[in-house]
C-alpha cells in the first residue's frame, strides 16, 4: 500500500490497522535538542480517546503512547522519533458479517475493488484508528511550532444544523463541550439535535473550523506546493473529511473584487497588515503574515444501526442493520486530527521556506 507517508521535509508515515496489535507512527525530519516525552504526546491523543462521553464510541481504550525511538534524556536526537499505540479493547466478532457485503459510506466495496482484499475487522487502514498516529506527530509538530510562537487552534463550528455564535464564544469552554465548540449555547443545542438521531438510529456531521496565528509572512511555495494547497491535501486526507475552505471560501464566488480584495496598510509601527482577511491568510499559495483560517466539512458517520441497503459479494441486493460500536457523530474527535495534520504541514512548509533566501542560509552559516 503506497501513500502512507506525508511531508517533505517533516515527514509522518502512519502505520497499523484497527483490529491489528497496534497503530503507530514515524516521523523522520524532527530537529535535534526538541523537549518531548510522552506525557506532552498524550495530552493530544487523550483528546481523541474514545468513550469520554456518550456521544462517541464506547470502546474502551486508553490509547498510552509508547515512544520507540528518537528520544534521548527527554531531548529529541535528530533520528526517526517512532511512536506506538497498543489495541487493547478489539471486539473483532463484531465484525464478522460484514466480510460478505459492503457497508454503505464506506471504503469496504473501493477496497476490495482496488486490492481485491480487505481486513473487515473495524475497516482495517480506513478505520478512523489511523488518525491516531497522525495525532502523536501532530503532537510533536505543534511543539515545534510553540517554540517558534505559533499556535494551531481547530475547534467544532456546527453540528447538524447548530452553528456557533461567535459573539457567544470563549476559547476556554472548547476543551468543556463535549463537541468541543467555544459557544456553550450551541453546544447545548447540539447535544439535543444528538439525543434526536441516536433514538433514530442515525447520525449527523459538522463542520471543524481552525485557525492558526502567529504565522509570518513568506511559508509557503507558489506553484505545487502552495500552503493551502498542502494544507488542503493534508485535511482531505483526513477519512471523514469531505471538502474544505480558506477564508471567505465559497462565498467568495458571490462576492465583488472590491468586496473580496484585503486591503493592505502599514501600522504605526511600520508593520504590515490587512484590513480583512477573506483570504484566509493566503496569497498566491503563500502566507501573508494574518491569521490562517480554514474549515473542513466532515460527513456523518457512516456506520448507522438504522435498516440500509446493500450488495453483498454473491451479488445480492439485501438490507442491513450495522453491528458495533460506533460514533454518532464523528466531528469532537475529529478536531484534534484537523489540529494534528495542520501542524505537521506547517512545519513542513517552514522547514522547506528556510532555503527560500540566500541570507538565511548565509545567517546559518556565520552563526558562532
Amino acid at each position: 500500500m503506497a501513500g502512507s507517508t506525508y511531508g517533505s521535509m517533516f515527514r509522518v508515515t502512519t502505520w497499523g490497522e484497527s483490529h491489528g496489535q497496534g497503530i503507530g507512527a514515524i516521523i523522520d525530519g524532527c530537529p535535534a535538542g526538541l523537549a518531548l516525552n510522552e506525557e506532552a504526546i498524550q495530552v493530544f491523543l487523550d483528546r481523541r480517546r474514545p468513550g469520554q462521553t456518550k456521544y462517541t464510541t464506547q470502546r474502551n481504550e486508553a490509547d498510552t503512547v509508547q515512544i520507540l525511538s528518537g528520544v534521548f534524556e527527554g531531548r529529541t536526537t535528530g533520528t526517526p522519533i517512532s511512536l506506538a499505540v497498543m489495541n487493547t479493547n478489539q471486539i473483532s466478532r463484531d465484525y464478522s458479517e460484514i466480510a460478505g457485503y459492503y457497508r454503505p459510506g464506506h471504503a469496504d466495496y473501493t477496497y476490495d475493488a482496488k486490492y481485491g482484499f480487505r481486513d473487515y475487522r473495524g475497516g482495517g487502514r480506513s478505520s478512523g484508528r489511523e488518525t491516531i498516529g497522525r495525532v502523536a506527530a501532530g503532537a510533536i509538530a505543534s511543539s515545534i511550532l510553540k517554540d517558534l510562537g505559533i499556535t494551531v487552534c481547530a475547534y467544532t463550528k456546527s453540528i447538524g444544523n447548530v452553528s456557533i455564535d461567535y459573539a457567544k464564544c470563549n476559547k476556554d469552554n472548547i476543551l468543556t463541550s463535549p463537541f468541543y465548540m467555544p459557544d456553550m449555547e450551541a453546544s447545548a443545542a447540539a447535544e439535543i439535535l444528538m439525543q434526536e438521531k441516536m433514538k433514530e438510529l442515525n447520525s449527523v456531521g459538522g463542520v471543524i473550523e481552525c485557525i492558526i496565528s502567529g504565522v509570518p509572512a513568506g511559508v509557503g511555495e507558489p506553484v505545487f506546493d502552495k500552503l493551502d494547497a498542502n494544507l488542503g491535501k493534508a485535511i482531505l486526507s483526513i477519512g471523514a473529511v469531505k471538502a474544505i475552505e480558506f477564508g471567505s471560501g465559497f462565498q467568495a464566488a458571490e462576492k465583488t473584487g472590491m468586496e473580496n480584495n484585503d486591503p493592505f496598510l502599514y501600522t504605526d509601527n511600520g508593520k504590515v497588515t490587512k484590513l480583512s482577511n477573506h483570504a484566509g491568510g493566503i496569497l498566491g499559495g503563500i502566507s501573508d503574515g494574518s491569521e490562517i483560517v480554514f474549515r473542513a466539512a466532515v460527513k456523518p458517520t457512516a456506520s448507522i444501526a438504522s435498516t440500509q441497503r446493500t450488495i453483498n459479494k454473491a451479488g445480492e441486493n439485501i438490507n442491513i442493520n450495522i453491528k458495533g460500536r460506533h460514533d454518532p457523530v464523528i466531528v469532537p474527535r475529529a478536531v484534534v486530527v484537523v489540529e494534528a495534520m495542520a501542524a505537521i504541514t506547517l512545519v513542513d512548509m517552514l522547514f522547506m521556506s528556510m532555503t527560500s533566501k540566500m541570507d538565511s542560509i548565509v545567517k546559518f552559516f556565520q552563526k558562532e
